[in-house]
């Protein structure tokens, strides 16, 4: 970035001066040219992470619906299952009884014989189609119950994960607590949150020392936790931007320091670049609201979002 500008303010003040030789321009105008290009393309490659990743959080709402689904489903058919069990009881108790009054009536007419053989043998018909629909029934409950202990167990694995991933992190980081960092677990996932005052400087998108080292602390979790996914996002207060350069406005500064704080994750442990996703939203997802120093100070922030992968859960759901 620092030959970027140095070449466009040589490019600047060779052109002021007249004594631009052609070759020189236009390099400096094809590094230039670049720099813009590289800007532009980022930018698209961030717009396509963050739709991927509303994707996957539609995807997880949807799992638990069908989640919710299923219970519902093994509920009824539970009260079914029941309901006809007891239908069939109440059958057999009746087929015993003609049994017996076809036994004490077969000295009666021929007539009233044949007609209580037609009433047991429609008895019977009709108890062999309640029992097969019964074992029909009762095999369909338990295929459901299975798939739902299935996606149970692994909705309980991805959350004892997170929860044990939400101590590694807080263990990693316990020097930096009081220090503008939090960790804590909403929907799922683990948010890290640190301060402005921990990582930049006001209008800054390079880290801090201090800074730098919790970040550094925090890749080593990640590059022993690989099935973990990473979204870093940059916010910002309200107050507008009065920069030059490539800073133009909070939006930029906001992914700026979110794409800082992405690349020294990836260089200071070899994490995965394909598991991480940078974000920035400017001011335009505070946590508070106001326009006092304090708000503005909390909303001055970067945040770093732990998912653990749920490709095993989309596996059985593809399975079903």
């Amino acid at each position: 970035m620092k030959n970027f500008v140095f070449s466009v303010a040589a490019l600047a003040a060779l052109t002021f001066t007249g004594c631009v030789p052609g070759r020189i321009h236009d390099e400096l105008k094809a590094k230039y040219d670049g720099c813009v290009t590289e800007r532009d393309s980022l930018n698209a490659q961030n717009k396509s992470l963050k739709a991927t990743v509303n994707e996957k959080t539609d995807e997880v709402t949807e799992l638990n619906k069908k989640v919710t689904d299923l219970r519902r489903d093994t509920t009824i058919m539970g009260n079914t299952l029941r309901k006809i069990t007891n239908n069939y009881e109440q059958l057999n108790k009746t087929y015993d009884l003609l049994l017996q009054k076809n036994k004490e009536l077969l000295e009666g007419s021929e007539r009233d014989t044949k007609n209580l053989t037609g009433q047991l043998f429609i008895t019977q018909k009709d108890l062999q189609m309640r029992e097969d629909s019964l074992n029909k029934m009762s095999a369909e409950l338990a295929a459901k119950e299975r798939r739902l202990g299935e996606l149970q167990n692994i909705l309980d694995r991805k959350d004892s994960t997170v929860n044990a991933l939400k101590k590694i992190v807080t263990d990693a980081l316990v020097g930096f607590n009081n220090n503008g960092l939090t960790v804590e677990m909403r929907n799922g996932k683990v948010y890290v949150s640190m301060d402005e005052s921990l990582l930049f400087a006001s209008g800054s998108s390079k880290i801090d020392i201090k800074g730098a080292e919790a970040i550094k602390k925090l890749a080593q979790v990640l590059a022993e936790n690989p099935d973990i996914n990473v979204m870093v996002e940059g916010h910002t207060d309200d107050v507008p931007m009065k920069g030059s350069g490539d800073i133009k406005d909070n939006w930029d500064l906001s992914v700026m320091r979110a794409t800082t704080v992405a690349k020294l994750l990836i260089s200071s442990a070899n994490v995965n670049p394909t598991r991480i996703t940078a974000s920035g939203h400017g001011e335009f997802l505070p946590i508070a609201t106001g326009k006092t120093p304090e708000a503005r100070k909390k909303n001055r922030r970067t945040e770093i979002i732990l998912t653990p992968k749920l490709d095993e859960l989309f596996k059985v759901i593809e399975s079903n």
